[in-house]
């Protein structure tokens, strides 16, 4: 009885301090709509890399876990109930040394390969061309393949994109009708490499800019009707020399004046380490609060990074007729205790959540130059929504805010001011305490998606609309302590729960938002 007092009397405490702490103010101006937020933001990665593809998202027809036509049935609804914008394949560092006529054709007859890359594993080659986009259809997602630079030939690639696309008579349009499909697919995206500044062939930016224009020249459109963007391989993190050179050297002459740098889109990599350094990342579940704000922090840094490339790509594309492709991002811990390094396999707390949230709600607001995201991955690989053991399957904090940001997909961005918020002082980083992004769909519908990043204060805060009208609100939560995690004993330790605490008044909403933790809310 008296500890229960004790801690009765803590919580009173708090709330009272709580109470008289002054809010925080988010004014939405609801008729002061902006850019389209392309779903494409939300995308997802899926590389040959651990069990990601193998025994994450396929595990064959004959397979004892269950499947539809090969794919992990649990899988694919958590996937379909996400409403995956676009998914990127075969890699990654994979993709420079994927050979695509190794996956086509009866499966029994396809080479077996070592992927010398990612843990010296064999695979079968039982996921490739014909699966990915099967899949892709399955889910009504958009495809972005990514083609072989670092070790292919430009014959090589151009092959493949007539086996996809093309659908007249020619040899590689035969060969796709003699393994079964008939019509050709739709490529949406093309990625000519990757990370060429390093794994990918260790080149110089001017090499691999006059690579990108030779090999793109054969990236061919060959459906008027269904154009594929091409994808320029862009910098590592904050490489504005890359970035400078790259572009440089594909606006040269000669190039029409159309030609935009022959490119729809420039990829940017950047990965949030939370440790030291790449020798030291820290675990995924054993950290700190100055763990806690050194990831928050470093994720923060993605907006610097949107702007300062950005800023280069004004100078050759003012009109951002080229996106800005941030096709790898998300944290990088040290892989689980146990597990082959080789694989990436990590854990997924509440840290990785809320660096998803800040992530995303800076994408939405700088959607007027980032047209396509890809988190990586999406299953048993780095930051992923997924990850399975044999039979099992979890849905990760981060599947969760995915789930609870996907209203922003094709929504309008709605200018947004947030004021009152006190700053986080922990060592070398400033954070604002809150952050958020605003938007609204076709039929009126407004969502707020906001992020408290203290690990241990609760704020309040009131969300003022301009537009005053009669409005219903509904909201949902994800919370934890800063290293909650679901585990295949505890599934469900950490998920949305309905939230309650919104409170309406003249216009103005006003709530409280828990420590670590991450609202969205639906006013309609």
């Amino acid at each position: 009885m008296k500890a229960k007092l004790l801690v009765s009397t803590a919580f009173l405490a708090a709330s009272v301090s709580l109470s008289a702490q002054k809010s925080a103010t988010i004014t939405v101006h609801a008729d002061q709509g902006k850019e389209i937020i392309p779903k494409e933001i939300y995308g997802q990665f899926a590389e040959h890399l651990g069990s990601c593809i193998y025994g994450g998202l396929w595990v064959g027809e004959n397979s004892d876990i269950p499947n539809i036509k090969g794919y992990r049935t649990d899988v694919f609804n958590a996937l379909k109930d996400l409403s995956v914008p676009v998914l990127r394949w075969p890699g990654g560092c994979f993709a420079d040394e994927y050979h695509w006529k190794d996956g086509i054709g009866p499966k029994e007859n396809r080479k077996k390969m070592i992927n010398t890359h990612w843990g010296g594993v064999v695979e079968d080659n039982s996921f490739g061309t014909h699966e990915f986009f099967e899949l892709c259809r399955q889910l009504g997602c958009k495809t972005y393949v990514n083609g072989n630079v670092g070790s292919g030939t430009v014959q090589e690639m151009s092959e493949w994109v007539e086996y996809m696309t093309f659908e007249g008579v020619s040899p590689m349009a035969d060969l796709r009708k003699k393994n079964g499909h008939e019509k050709a697919w739709k490529v949406d995206y093309f990625g000519v490499g990757n990370e060429n500044w390093g794994c990918g062939g260790n080149m110089t930016p001017e090499y691999y800019g006059n690579l990108y224009r030779r090999y793109q020249t054969y990236v061919r459109h060959y459906q008027d009707s269904a154009p594929i963007q091409k994808i320029c391989g862009g910098p590592n993190a904050g490489d504005d020399n890359w970035t400078k050179k790259v572009l440089e050297t594909c606006f040269a002459s000669p190039a029409p004046e159309d030609a935009h740098g022959f490119m729809d889109g420039l990829s940017m990599h950047y990965y949030t380490v939370p440790g030291e350094s790449w020798m030291n990342k820290g675990f995924a579940t054993e950290f700190t609060t100055d763990g806690w704000y050194q990831a928050l922090g470093k994720a923060l840094h993605m907006d610097d990074l949107i702007k300062k490339h950005g800023a280069i790509l004004d100078q050759y594309d003012p009109e951002k007729k080229i996106g800005l492709i941030v096709d790898e991002w998300g944290n990088w811990h040290e892989v689980e205790p146990g597990t082959n390094p080789g694989f990436l396999y990590q854990q997924n707390t509440m840290r990785d959540a809320l660096v998803a949230a800040v992530t995303l709600n800076i994408f939405n607001k700088h959607c007027d130059r980032v047209k396509m995201a890809c988190i990586a991955q999406l299953i048993n690989v780095l930051q992923s929504v997924i990850l399975t053991e044999g039979e099992k399957m979890i849905l990760t904090p981060t599947y969760h805010i995915f789930h609870m940001y996907k209203y922003h997909q094709d929504a309008e961005l709605l200018h947004s001011d947030l004021t009152g918020v006190d700053t986080i002082q922990n060592g070398e980083f400033s954070i604002p305490a809150l952050q958020e992004s605003v938007s609204v769909q076709k039929d009126g519908t407004i969502t707020v998606t906001l992020a408290n990043l203290s690990a241990e204060q609760s704020y309040p805060v009131e969300i003022a609309l301009t537009e005053k009208k009669n409005r219903t609100v509904s909201a949902k939560i994800l919370t934890g302590a800063m290293n909650a995690h679901n585990t295949f004993e505890e599934p469900d330790a950490v998920k949305e729960e309905p939230f309650e605490g919104v409170a309406e008044k003249d216009g103005t909403l006003s709530l409280e938002i828990p420590a670590c933790s991450v609202i969205c809310l639906r006013i309609s």
